[in-house]
């Protein structure tokens, strides 16, 4: 049980507010309580805050690309070093990575995130055997960290605009749409196996393939 001198509810702000907890969960908000002899004391309590947009690999090239090459460096630059650097990472590292940046949120006061997540595939575009092998990884690291998880594949269809193919660095990405959907069901399928009932599984379609945001 957690005693509040004051608490930021959906309705406002609170005063000797008591949270009473089940198996994890909060099962009951009391206002205007009094403390128990059993509960642990704290000033105020806030709603957590939520990362609404993630690329966690990209965490591990962070240094690689904080360097100024005059005349030559802009987003497509970064954006080229970014395929290159998926094309060497394993299953095994995507999830390492994962869980560190997953950690590092908590730490910063994040309990929630959502994940855009598009490298699907082998560095030469074919699927895993389990075509949502790298979703597995993404959903074992928030399992491990116990991070809330938005887990959102991302419908990588071409290269850029104007339909433009896929380039090489942009093969672990790419699915049509029948594929997707069948990521998608095999991310589901692992999620609820895995994961906490709040864990959510949606879809983000970039449709011209130019992806440029980063945690």
């Amino acid at each position: 049980m957690i005693f509040a001198k004051r608490a930021f509810l959906s309705t406002g702000w609170a005063e000797n507010v008591r949270l009473e907890t089940s198996d994890g969960r909060i099962s009951q908000v009391i206002v205007s309580s009094q403390p128990q002899a059993v509960d642990v004391r704290v000033d105020t309590i806030l709603p957590a805050l939520a990362n609404l947009h993630s690329h966690t690999f990209q965490r591990a090239m962070a240094g690689m690309t904080e360097y100024r090459a005059a005349g030559k460096d802009s987003f497509w630059t970064w954006r080229d070093l970014m395929y290159r650097f998926t094309q060497s990472l394993t299953p095994e590292q995507i999830e390492a990575i994962a869980a560190l940046v997953f950690m590092e949120m908590q730490e910063a006061g994040y309990a929630a995130v959502g994940e855009f997540h598009y490298i699907h595939h082998q560095a030469d575009g074919t699927p895993y055997r389990d075509i949502g092998e790298l979703s597995h990884r993404i959903c074992a690291a928030a399992a491990a960290t116990g991070i809330g998880l938005t887990h959102l594949p991302v419908l990588y269809s071409y290269g850029g605009a104007g339909q433009a193919a896929l380039q090489s660095g942009q093969s672990r990405f790419g699915n049509d749409v029948d594929r997707f959907f069948q990521l998608v069901e095999r991310a589901e399928q692992v999620a609820t196996d895995n994961l906490p009932g709040d864990c959510l599984v949606g879809i983000a379609p970039i449709p011209c393939g130019q992806l440029h945001h980063r945690i």
